[in-house]
C-alpha cells in the first residue's frame, strides 16, 4: 500500500481503531496508522537500518506528532516494531 494511497480515517472513531500503542523510551505512546506503515515499509523491501529508519519517521510523521528531540527514540522504537514485523511474515 503506497502512502499516496492509503486510505484515510473517515470518521474519529475509524481514526481511534487504527492507534497502536508502542513504548519509546519507557513511555507507552499510540501512533496512528503504524499498522498500515509497517506494511508498507514492510512491502518496499528496503534495505539498511538507516533507510528502513528514515522511511519509518517519515510516514509516522505524517500522522503523528514526533518532538524533534524524541526523534532517536521514536527511530529506536519503530525499528523494533519494524523487526517484529518482519519476522512475522
Amino acid at each position: 500500500m503506497e502512502t499516496e494511497k492509503r486510505e484515510k480515517p473517515c470518521c474519529a472513531a475509524e481514526a481511534l481503531r487504527r492507534v497502536r500503542r508502542i513504548e519509546v523510551g519507557g513511555v507507552v505512546v499510540g501512533l496512528a496508522m503504524l499498522d498500515d506503515i509497517l506494511a508498507d515499509t514492510v512491502a518496499r523491501n528496503l534495505s539498511g537500518e538507516t533507510a528502513i529508519g528514515d522511511e519509518l519517521i517519515k510516514q509516522v510523521k505524517i500522522y503523528n506528532y514526533i518532538p524533534k528531540g524524541a526523534e532517536p527514540l521514536y527511530r529506536a522504537a519503530l525499528l523494533c516494531e519494524y523487526q517484529n514485523e518482519v519476522k512475522k511474515q
